[in-house]
Formats: C-alpha cells, structure tokens, sequence
C-alpha cells in the first residue's frame, strides 16, 4: 500500500550535494511536512508514494536551495548609487552619509522585501544578513517565506537603530527571543569589523557567542588600509586581535578575508573556520582576490557570499559561483582549482554549515528541510549539456531559474512569486529612489 506524502518531485537530473560530486537522473524527491522525506529512482517512487501533488521538471536540475552567506539586504535599495570607489571612499562619502540621512525601520523593511524577492528569483532560499533593524528584515523574510539568519549587529557609535554597544546588542538578543519560534529565522553575532568595534566589546561578544550557540558573522581583512591601521593602533593585524579576545572557533564566519599571510589561514584552519568568500564585491571595489585555493587545501570551509546591491551590484548567486571558480583558476595559474562541484557546494552545504545549520538545509537528503531550487537547462545558451553541474557554474544564470521551495512550500513558480505583488513593490523602490536622489 502507497504512502500518502504532500509533494513529489521529479527532475531530470538531482544534485544532492551530499554524496559529494554526485548526479543522480530518473530520480525523485518525496517531501511532507515541509521534510524531505526520500530521495529514490522514480519508478520506485511512484509505487511508494501516493503525493497531493507531483511536480515533474523535464529539463531541469534540481539542488538545494542556494545559500548567500554574506549579503546586506537591506542596501539593495542603495544600488548603484555610489560605483567605482575605493571601500574606504566608497562607504565614507556615499554609503554611510546617505544612511545616516535615511536609514529606518520602514527603509530596512522595503529594501529586505526587494531583495528577498530578488534572491528567491535567483535560487536564494536562504540569506545572512547584517543590518540595522533586524525586526524589519524579520518581517519582510518572512511575508515572503524565506530563510533568513539575521545579525545581531554592533558598532561603538550611535545610528538611528541604537545608541552605543549595548545598546546594539540588547535590542538584537531582545529580537532573537521574540523570534525564537520562527522555524525560518537564525540569528548570528555580527560586529560589524575591527576597525569599528571596541576589544571590550569583542570580548563580551565572545562570551555571548559561546553561550548562546551564535556564530559570530565578521568583515575581516577586507583591505590593506584597514590591516595597517591595526598594527598602528592595536600593534597586530586585525585576525591576530580577534584571536587574542577569543572570536576565533568553528563559529567564527569571516567575511571577505582578502589579505592573509600563511599564518593567518593557518589560524583560521587550526580554529576551524569559515569564510564567506564574496568575490564579486571584492574585485569592483579593488579590494583583491582572497587565497581561496589555499584556504581550501589547508581545510577552511569557505561559503559564497554576494555583499550588498551596492557593492555587487547583484544578489546573484550563479554569479559569485563563476566568478569564484574563474578569479581561483587565474589566481593560482591552476585550470582545476576548485571544480564545478566544489564551487556549488559552497554555494549550499558549506554555507549551511557555516551557519551551523547543516543538518537542516544544504543537501538534499531525507530529513533535512525541503529547501530546493529547479534551474531549466532546455534554452539554447545551455545546450548541449554534457554535465548540468559544469553548466550551473558556468553556463546557466539566475535567468533560468524556474522553482523554488522553501520548507516545501512553492516560493517562485516560473519566475513568479506567489504572494508578492511585484507592481507594489516596484512603487515602493521608486519613491525610495526619489527620497534619496533628493
């Protein structure tokens, strides 16, 4: 007798991610209650399972859901307003006056909203964020369904969010406890950077982290400017401090880390942790290229993240992948420097278990949470197709995305998001634009 499940879906090929390097074709994915609940041959499917519904996807590949492990959401509606600086340049003309002026809970809301639906377009089915006024990009991740690992975000000095420190902090951890039920909300630690957070400050972070089980979500060696100005006021590089106040372990997530010395990325290793690689950001505001290639060979677990719509200036998930795998490869002078498989499984399970969620999302395997991405490889620009994984890396785009699944619950049908009114939110961004240009 069959087994009555919500859902079954049946692609032409199935990356589970785990096994690693893996394609499965002829296969199905049987999910209720929002679980993946098997993942056999189709044909056994069918005598197994009795679904509400069957989704049959002839032409696509099916994976999870990608995850962006570092991204501002928020600042989507700051794109391109500001290009062609330097960082420093960059966020001290053009990026922090115009948040000092606008930033508020109403501009995290509308701004989130834009980019969650641009990332649930692009396959994003999770994000990690920080921002100011978490409770609004709560609010908007979740109107629209999606995951979201918000940042309890601190700086010393005072925004229209919060005051000091504390300030920062007790507003944040306030939030997680009211959230703690929400199966689609995480949160992190996030200081913002070195060079804008106090040792005091770090130090009670640390504690905070341990306790509470919150990764801690960092910039860290984004640019030399910022290493130099470390060793003038601390007398160490900024990874060497973090280490001294005790930040560094399996929950640390540095992001950018562009400038390492050997011993650094052995620190990182030795500690065992992760990266959230952004190259895309890390190349328009000349930052550098991150030793990525070492890094992984001494082990660091290395995520893909997109930064802000300011500095990218997309949510684009395939994007980071491409250039990733390309900036590895010119970098290293190695063609086989990090493979198609490696590059998407950063974009997935290691960016799930950098945030510690690994047994949640990241793969395809029973019991984790449906959390899947369907991606058409039947248009001319991606045929023939000897190998869906090489396409999806370097081939096909966010252009081709046609389902998402978000705890088994359809997110992006076709291109459309049910729910999301598209033509509201347009509005929106355009006032906003107007505010800002005036």
């Amino acid at each position: 007798m069959s087994q009555s499940i919500d859902l079954l879906i049946e692609p032409r090929w199935l990356i589970p991610i785990q096994p690693q390097g893996v394609v499965l074709e002829d296969h199905a994915v049987a999910i209720s209650a929002g679980k993946i609940l098997d993942v056999l041959p189709a044909r056994t499917a069918h005598q197994r399972y009795q679904p509400d519904r069957q989704v049959t996807l002839p032409q696509q590949v099916l994976i999870p859901g990608l995850i962006n492990l570092h991204t501002h959401a928020a600042m989507t509606l700051l794109r391109g307003i500001a290009d062609d600086l330097p960082l420093m340049d960059w966020l001290k003309t053009r990026i922090w006056p115009a948040e000092t002026k606008h930033v508020s809970a109403s501009f995290v809301r509308d701004g989130t909203l834009a980019a969650c639906a641009e990332m649930l377009r692009g396959g994003i089915t999770c994000f990690n964020d920080m921002y100011f006024f978490p409770e609004a990009a709560a609010e908007a991740a979740t109107s629209l369904g999606m995951r979201a690992a918000l940042g309890i975000i601190v700086i010393e000095f005072p925004t229209a969010y919060a005051t000091d420190a504390d300030d920062y902090l007790n507003k944040g951890l306030a939030l997680r406890d009211r959230q703690r039920d929400n199966p689609l909300l995480s949160f992190c630690m996030a200081p913002h950077a070195p060079y804008t957070v106090a040792d005091k400050t770090f130090e009670r972070i640390a504690t905070l982290s341990a306790q509470l089980d919150l990764p801690i979500h960092i910039h860290v060696h984004e640019t030399r400017e910022e290493i130099e100005q470390s060793l003038t006021r601390h007398g160490v590089r900024p990874l060497a401090r973090l280490h001294r106040l005790g930040l560094l372990g399996s929950g640390f997530i540095g992001v950018h880390a562009v400038h390492l010395e050997e011993r650094e990325i052995a620190l990182l290793a030795d500690n065992g942790c992760a990266l959230a690689h952004c190259p895309t950001s890390n190349m328009k505001l000349a930052s550098g290229a991150a030793p990525v290639v070492q890094l992984a060979s001494r082990g660091v677990r290395l995520g893909l993240g997109t930064d802000s719509a300011a500095s990218n200036n997309r949510l684009d998930m395939f994007q980071e992948m491409r250039h990733a795998g390309l900036l590895a490869k010119v970098t290293s002078g190695d063609a086989a420097a990090l493979n198609a498989h490696e590059l998407l499984r950063m974009a997935t399970l290691n960016g799930a278990a950098a945030l510690g969620m690994d047994d949640r999302i990241g793969s395809i395997e029973a019991g984790k949470a449906a959390d899947l991405c369907a991606i058409r490889l039947d248009s001319i620009e991606v045929r023939p197709c000897f190998d869906p994984v090489s396409h999806l890396v370097y081939a096909a785009g966010r252009e081709h995305v046609s389902h998402v699944w978000v705890n088994g619950m359809l997110r992006v049908e076709n291109g459309t998001i049910p729910g999301c009114d598209m033509n509201q939110l347009l509005d929106t961004i355009n006032l906003w634009q107007n505010w800002l240009t005036a």
